[in-house]
């Protein structure tokens, strides 16, 4: 796949995510501008308030799963990586997180594979549940994992395949972006992805060498 079509794909994505706590914010304002009720002028600020909250932790969460955040060195601080995971999860309450995640430092392209298996596990936790996420290095290498387990999980199948490398490129959706990204990243260092999906668990492992 082409460096442009990736793109495409991957704003795609983003334009789908940003589209309901921006229409929010949206919808927000013209119920001010309209709205003389005190109590009710109250409620569309609280909906302001949460929705450009939203919006925002989303933007930080994307800064660093997809784009250069964390400076000009070659490690991120890996407390940035949860803080990001907090904010894109933690307002809604549906999702708890195990973070197992010991080491301080973290190359940005692991950082990014973290960030983006737990976006997809979170995604597909449809009726919440807990997120657990570790990683740890050792003399051959990183290996991170990512466990999600709730009532009821929904992996689309084609996420699967572009995870570990068995999907078209030609046909891959804007929604399978962050898989796609994961698979390009481990497969470039010489690594591995797995996908573990039984009944009410998901697991994803990445391996990358040292």
């Amino acid at each position: 796949m082409k460096s442009y079509e990736f793109a495409s794909l991957l704003c795609s994505r983003l334009c789908h995510d940003l589209l309901s706590p921006v229409g929010a914010l949206n919808n927000g304002i013209e119920l001010l501008a309209d709205e003389h009720d005190p109590d009710m002028r109250a409620r569309c600020m609280d909906l302001l308030s949460a929705s450009a909250r939203a919006s925002a932790n989303k933007l930080k969460f994307f800064r660093l799963a997809f784009g250069a955040a964390g400076g000009f060195g070659d490690e991120v601080d890996t407390r940035e990586a949860r803080l990001a995971i907090d904010g894109l999860f933690g307002d809604e309450g549906r999702i708890q997180l195990n973070w197992m995640v010991e080491e301080p430092m973290m190359s940005k392209s692991a950082l990014k594979i973290l960030l983006n298996l737990v976006l997809i596990a979170g995604d597909a936790l449809v009726r919440g549940g807990a997120l657990t996420v570790g990683a740890e290095k050792h003399g051959s290498g990183l290996d991170i994992v990512v466990r999600a387990e709730g009532p009821r999980i929904a992996l689309d199948p084609e996420l699967a395949k572009t995870l570990i490398g068995q999907a078209e490129e030609d046909a891959i959706a804007p929604r399978a972006a962050a898989a796609w990204l994961v698979h390009c990243i481990v497969s470039d260092g010489g690594g591995q992805v797995q996908v573990a999906d039984d009944e009410g668990v998901l697991v994803f492992g990445a391996s990358l060498p040292a």
